[in-house]
């Protein structure tokens, strides 16, 4: 492919922020983009914002972004000359990159053969060594009978993994760390490897504990030339998925990053790589070695971190590449300046076993001056069939130092109401000694955190302040009984300070507000202790004040949920979202009679049912797994909210129910 390919279309065959990602980089080389998408993405974004948009199936993958024949049909319809995959999905997928040029349209990526080549984790370790670059010692034979692997795993020794020759994302991987145990691990992990992947190949190494996760990106075109642009760590992972990255790789030793990058030139350049490619290691800080790990051959979701320390556009290089266009830069060329983090910001609940999130997006106010690649904005609805990666904050900076220091900033900054996120998180990894002193590494979760992460939650401070915001958002200057908007005042005019009355959620007493414009006081409503804010001031976003003569400034947005108010306040641990209740609120709430009872298990959130555990008559204890459901991927065990006996089942596995749908009632067990 050393000719030039003319196109002036382009199909982008994926969703969310990738696709707005590839959009940006069409604009930029005035090509037209041609977004493919789901029912339940009918009102994306990424949708809106192409040239041309075509529905190609219903909301399941299988229907729609894996549908290799819709994709194709849709390329021709819309008159497009190239495709895009973007990553996840089909962008790995050897055959689909085929079909793409069988069907006449230059696929943007590798070539299909080193896609396959790539793809298989056995024949990826031995490119990699046949081009000198160091493989974990292990077996990778074709020979895979029990007899073979057990006692290759008997001369390997513990601890090892085995790990599916087609897998990725931790699916067919099992650690053995006593050999007794290894028939079981390779039975399971080629059971799991042949469900997720079709192929049940399985491959055993030498696990390195404590290792360090670090790749190096490189840039090749199709007339025989292959750079590196530097490496990135991507460390902190959560079942070997990846949680915040950053460019460049800090605390390697200079010879031995050197070392990194030129052999994933070596190997690029031994497979006839083109387009971008991340060539991934393990590095064992205490052996001071690395291990060539795998080949992505397609963008990476960290592709970001690269572009903002090289000022070089990968996507936009893609696409250049595929047109047919020599690289103009050398690698003398290069420079790398300052260093960039990423953050991942996801939908779900880490403080609930990362339980997915999903709803409509009520408030989106990302920081500002900080580049986020996103896939929704306010408005969105967040579904339960995809990925929950929603956007990647990235910011940039001259040090590591200030690049943390930027993030968590940015992450203060960053209020989002009606689908719960990963930002306290996050926020919690960036500001943690480890991660800060670089001791972390890709199993060190457990480490930095023991006893597990448990959420944040308001001091008295907090809470009196997010009271004072919900205050001056209800009442704006001056505080009149007539521009009120929530709970009844006493006013300044009557004769007495402005007063009202705010409840904090769950269960909390009163906080009462009490004031005009040249200060506000906030406490418990039977008094003692509390917050007096001088001059008091809520705009676009910021509370302003001054507590005992010292300037205040808090990120601070108000919105109107179903029956309350939520006030997302920068604390000193981060954002929060805190919920309160004004007296009419409180009126309201109690006409409806209170809330639901706790003898129903509700689905938390949209999915499939996967699983009932529980038949009419079983007797379950709090806590017991009653039903299992399937939501953006992820199995969640739903456990019963009191002890009791099942009674009825609303729900049948395949069913998919709708959030906070009944699925089993309970009598409970003082009333059975």
């Amino acid at each position: 492919m050393a000719g030039e390919m003319s196109f002036d279309r382009v199909l982008i065959a994926n969703r969310g922020e990738i696709a707005r990602r590839i959009q940006r980089a069409c604009r930029k080389l005035g090509l037209e983009s041609v977004a493919v998408f789901s029912e339940a993405d009918r009102d994306a974004p990424f949708v809106a914002e192409a040239d041309v948009a075509l529905c190609i199936g219903g909301a399941a993958p299988s229907e729609s972004y894996l549908n290799i024949p819709a994709i194709l049909e849709a390329a021709h319809a819309a008159g497009a000359g190239a495709l895009h995959p973007g990553y996840g999905f089909l962008s790995e997928n050897a055959a689909f990159a085929a079909a793409v040029e069988a069907a006449g349209l230059v696929f943007i990526g590798p070539d299909p053969v080193a896609i396959a080549r790539m793809g298989s984790k056995i024949e990826a370790k031995s490119a990699a060594e046949a081009a000198g670059v160091p493989v974990l010692p292990g077996y990778r034979g074709a020979d895979q009978s029990d007899a073979r692997l057990l006692e290759e795993a008997w001369a390997l020794g513990a601890p090892f993994l085995v790990k599916a020759s087609a897998g990725g994302g931790g699916r067919g991987m099992r650690l053995v760390t006593d050999l007794k145990d290894a028939a079981e691990a390779i039975a399971a992990a080629r059971s799991e490897a042949k469900g997720a992947f079709g192929d049940a190949a399985v491959f055993l190494e030498r696990y390195a504990p404590r290792a360090r996760h670090v790749e190096v990106q490189v840039l090749g075109d199709s007339h025989g030339t292959v750079l590196h642009l530097g490496d990135r760590d991507c460390s902190l992972q959560r079942n070997h998925q990846k949680l915040i990255e950053e460019a460049p790789a800090a605390d390697l030793p200079a010879p031995l990053r050197d070392d990194m990058r030129n052999a994933a030139v070596r190997l690029a350049q031994a497979i006839g790589y083109r387009s971008a490619g991340t060539v991934e290691y393990l590095y064992d800080a205490a052996r001071g070695e690395y291990y060539f790990l795998e080949m992505n051959t397609r963008l990476q979701v960290e592709h970001p971190v690269t572009e903002a320390i090289t000022g070089i556009d990968l996507v936009e290089w893609q696409l250049r590449i595929a047109r047919g266009e020599a690289l103009t830069m050398a690698q003398s060329d290069l420079r790398f300046e300052g260093h960039a983090i990423e953050v991942r910001v996801s939908a779900e609940n880490p403080a609930e076993n990362f339980r997915p999130e999903t709803g409509q997006i009520t408030l989106w106010a990302p920081p500002a001056n900080v580049r986020l690649d996103s896939g929704v904005e306010q408005g969105s609805v967040v579904g339960h069939h995809y990925d929950s990666m929603l956007a990647k904050l990235v910011v940039h900076a001259p040090d590591r130092e200030r690049a943390i220091r930027r993030t968590i900033a940015a992450l203060d900054a960053f209020a989002v109401g009606g689908v719960g996120l990963n930002l306290a998180y996050q926020r919690a990894l960036l500001s943690h000694p480890d991660f800060q002193a670089f001791r972390h590494h890709t199993s060190g979760l457990a480490e930095m955190f023991p006893d597990g992460w448990t959420a944040p939650t308001p001091s008295a401070e907090d809470a009196a302040l997010a009271a004072i915001a919900l205050h001056l958002h209800l009442s704006p200057p001056p505080l009149t009984p007539w521009q009120s908007l929530g709970a009844w005042r006493l006013t300044a005019p009557a004769g007495r300070p402005g007063a009202a009355l705010y409840w904090h959620m769950p269960g909390e007493a009163p906080i009462r507000v009490a004031g005009g414009a040249a200060q506000l006081a906030a406490g418990p409503a039977g008094g003692g202790g509390g917050v007096t804010l001088e001059a008091p001031h809520l705009n676009a976003g910021c509370l302003t004040g001054r507590i005992d003569g010292v300037p205040v400034r808090r990120n601070a947005h108000v919105e109107r949920a179903e029956n309350h108010w939520r006030v997302h306040l920068q604390t000193s641990a981060g954002m929060m979202a805190l919920q309160l209740r004004t007296l009419e609120d409180q009126h309201l709430q109690r006409a409806a009679g209170g809330g639901t009872g706790t003898d129903m298990l509700v689905a938390p959130m949209p999915g499939a049912v996967s699983e009932i555990r529980v038949a009419p008559g079983d007797r379950v204890a709090a806590g017991d797994t009653l039903v299992v459901l399937e939501a953006m991927k992820l199995l969640q065990s739903l456990p019963a909210p009191i002890s009791g006996v099942v009674t009825e089942i609303y729900c049948a596995p395949g069913d998919t129910v709708a959030g906070k749908a009944p699925l089993i009632k309970l009598a409970p067990e003082d009333a059975t």
